[in-house]
């Protein structure tokens, strides 16, 4: 596989680092780091290429739904709303308010501020998901509405990679703010260094889709909660590339592991560990 350079903004250096997927690594003046947000916390997460975003996008869709277009509209059995997207993104039925955040018209919002074309124009005047049950739902899978929006989701992939990337690069500020200030320094130093690698990278992006960023109180079980915030907290110590990887897909399984053993039981999750520990595993290899 070719070396594709990543420029890693750093947060916890005054310098940028090059760091390439051998792991050369070279310094760069600090004055094209760029500028730090206004909380000041500034996500060390690199500028991605038109082809990383597109490999990212494309891995993260296919963890999610095996790169089906089918599954760009699924509802997943024992749940209460349907998954969109190549992120699965949840929109709940008027019916529900469940405890996991709502990610769907996030999406739909960020499609209308970038100007996207062909956004359904059903989807523009329905707050909420229309089907109250997965059976009515199935029952209009081939319908008109739902077959127009796997049309716009099949066909806007780097949109919905971008939403997905935009969503994890303002993670790290949500995370050390709600962090206690004594765990701050090092939760955003394993951030920096799991970002040092590609497929690092791809981790960070993936994980706050798939699990969120770890910081609502409602995505909790028996008070404990399962994401970035909690993985990169329990990361056993690393050092930059591939290390500190390895120690975050290892702590994103024992997280998700933990989850489990504190989920009710009527919800079955233990059916998908396998799933889970699987794409976690994903996080070690490269990309």
């Amino acid at each position: 596989m070719r070396a594709i350079n990543i420029l890693l903004f750093s947060t916890v250096t005054s310098c940028t680092t090059v760091i390439s997927q051998n792991n050369q690594i070279s310094k760069k003046p600090a004055s094209i780091i760029n500028a730090p947000s206004s909380t000041g916390y500034n996500s060390p997460l690199p500028t991605l290429s038109h082809a990383q975003r597109d490999k990212i996008g494309n891995k993260i869709w296919q963890n999610e739904s095996g790169g089906k277009v089918s599954g760009l509209t699924h509802w997943n059995d024992g749940e209460q709303f349907p998954s969109l997207g190549i992120g699965h993104f949840i929109w709940y039925p008027a019916n529900y308010k469940g405890k996991f955040i709502e990610s769907f018209p996030k999406f739909i919002s960020y499609a209308v501020s970038q100007k996207a074309p062909n956004i359904p124009a059903w989807v523009l005047t329905t707050p909420v998901c229309p089907w109250n049950s997965k059976a009515a739902f199935d029952a209009a899978k081939n319908g008109s509405k739902l077959t127009e929006l796997r049309n716009f989701l099949a066909t806007n992939v780097r949109l919905q990679t971008d939403f997905i990337i935009s969503s994890s690069r303002s993670a790290l500020n949500k995370i050390l703010n709600a962090a206690p200030a004594s765990e701050r320094s090092r939760i955003q130093q394993n951030y920096a260094k799991v970002a040092s690698t590609s497929n690092g990278t791809y981790a960070l992006i993936d994980y706050v889709n798939f699990k969120g960023d770890g910081t609502s109180t409602a995505e909790r079980y028996n008070g404990e909660g399962w994401g970035l915030l909690q993985v990169l907290n329990n990361m056993q110590p690393s050092s930059n590339g591939q290390s500190a990887a390895r120690a975050f897909a290892d702590s994103a399984k024992f997280v998700l592991l933990r989850r489990v053993r504190n989920s009710p039981p009527a919800r079955g999750e233990s059916r998908w560990t396998a799933g889970w520990n699987n794409r976690c595993e994903t996080y070690a290899k490269p990309l």
